[in-house]
C-alpha cells in the first residue's frame, strides 16, 4: 500500500491511498499426462499443468475445453482427470496460463483413444 500526498496552492493538501501490484510475465507451463494412448471405456487419463500462474484454462484442439461429466478439474484447475476415456476425448490438449499482464500456452499433448 502506498500513500500519496499532494500539496496544492493555498497550502491545501490532498491525500490518496493505493496499492501497487508488480507482475512478471508468466513462464510457459509444462503439461504432463499419465498416458497418451488410452483404451475407450477402460482407461483413465490424468493431465497436470505445472505452473505458478494464478489462472489456468484448458484447451482441446486449440479451443476452450468443455467439461463432460467424465471430466473433472482439481480445485486449483491444475489437474484434469478423464475417467473413463472415450473416442470423442481424442485430440491435442494444452493448458493456457495467465496473469494480468501476460499469458502462455503449454506444448500440446496428443491423446489417442483406441476402440
Amino acid at each position: 500500500m502506498y500513500t500519496v500526498v499532494v500539496y496544492l496552492q493555498n497550502f491545501k493538501k490532498e491525500i490518496g491511498f493505493g496499492r501497487l501490484n508488480v507482475y512478471q510475465p508468466v513462464r510457459v507451463p509444462t503439461l504432463l499426462a499419465s498416458n497418451t494412448t488410452a483404451t475407450e471405456n477402460k482407461d483413465a487419463v490424468v493431465m497436470t499443468c505445472y505452473t505458478n500462474a494464478p489462472s489456468i484454462e484448458w484447451l482441446l484442439d486449440a479451443e476452450s475445453l468443455w467439461l463432460r461429466e467424465r471430466m473433472k478439474l482439481s480445485q486449483d484447475k491444475r489437474t484434469l482427470t478423464i475417467d473413463p476415456v472415450r473416442r470423442e476425448d481424442a485430440g491435442f490438449y494444452q493448458c493456457e496460463v495467465s496473469n494480468p499482464i501476460s499469458s502462455a500456452d503449454s506444448v500440446a499433448i496428443e491423446l489417442r483413444v483406441k476402440y
